[in-house]
């Protein structure tokens, strides 16, 4: 195994396809395959799915990710060497959308005035962002789940309070004699086919709803959905105080859903990993709840638009 064959192998994983990494690598897609054939055989295992696209096997994840902090770390080297960089670096990371459209906007702040680094985030449901953490698809996740990858440190951020709430409209329609909500014929929102946070909450209550839920997958179009009556919704409380004091919302009960977060990132020397966990607990510091012990997430909670470490080994 060398560093040739791993980057060959974090192309065809990047790109999709033996072809599309040829161009990338300024190789032959024959170069390239021999190149991975190589590192099979140096390693006693296939690495890659050869499928469409390409994804990497449990072994070859290990390799892709090793392949990303060699990047990381080269362009690390390159700063210490005071060696002209031809462009930013860029670190992925992998984020629920909830965080990414409140706390995590001072992380936004922050990154605007870094001209070295530049952030790719991938979106996705707090309790599957680790996945593509162990898959070496990023460097970096918010997550649900505190114990940390090997490999990574975790740190615990805080806790996301999520309240139920709906147009006023929509809750006196759905108000039963008494004061009680009808939550199993009252319409419900959601933001895709992983956003069962509010089935979670209804079925933890003994209730469930008599219809699907309208899926809207656009944190515009989901507070407009809101806004005008079309359903309920767990939202963020940092995201819905202005609708609440202004009467757009109201909340349905004084039950609410607290979820708490983890940071997971790389245990590599790098002062751009450092700087960008200073950043996102300081973030998390000013835009999130502390977490308290007991809290856990839910099955599934939202996959829509935290301070002490542990290590993995």
């Amino acid at each position: 195994m060398n560093l040739d064959q791993v980057r060959a192998l974090a192309a065809i994983v990047d790109s999709g396809s033996f072809e599309s990494a040829a161009r990338t690598l300024h190789l032959t897609p024959s170069a390239v395959s021999q190149r991975v054939r190589a590192l099979e055989s140096s390693v006693g295992q296939v690495v890659v799915r050869r499928a469409h696209p390409c994804t990497a096997t449990e072994a070859g994840a290990v390799l892709v990710r090793l392949a990303r902090q060699v990047e990381l770390l080269e362009e690390e080297s390159h700063d210490l060497l005071g060696m002209t960089r031809e462009a930013p670096v860029a670190l992925r990371m992998a984020i629920n959308a909830d965080s990414l459209d409140t706390w995590l906007v001072r992380l936004l702040e922050a990154a605007a005035g870094w001209t070295d680094t530049r952030l790719r985030f991938s979106i996705a449901d707090e309790h599957h962002t680790l996945a593509l953490l162990r898959e070496g698809e990023v460097a970096a996740v918010v997550a649900a789940e505190s114990e940390p990858v090997p490999g990574c440190r975790s740190f615990p951020l805080g806790v996301m309070r999520y309240l139920p709430v709906a147009s006023p409209s929509l809750a006196a329609r759905f108000t039963l004699p008494g004061g009680a909500i009808d939550w199993e014929e009252m319409p419900v929102l959601g933001y895709g086919d992983h956003d069962d946070a509010q089935g979670q909450f209804l079925a933890a209550r003994g209730w469930s709803t008599a219809s699907p839920a309208s899926q809207i997958p656009s944190a515009m179009g989901l507070r407009a959905a809101l806004l005008a009556g079309m359903g309920w919704l767990l939202v963020p409380e940092s995201s819905v105080g202005d609708d609440l004091a202004e009467g757009r919302v109201v909340t349905l009960t004084d039950e609410v859903v607290d979820v708490g977060l983890h940071w997971h990132v790389w245990k590599v020397p790098s002062h751009r990993l450092e700087r960008l966990n200073d950043a996102v607990v300081e973030a998390a510091r000013v835009g999130l709840r502390p977490l308290r012990a007991g809290v856990h997430a839910p099955p599934s909670l939202p996959s829509r638009p935290l301070v002490g470490a542990h290590e993995g080994m």
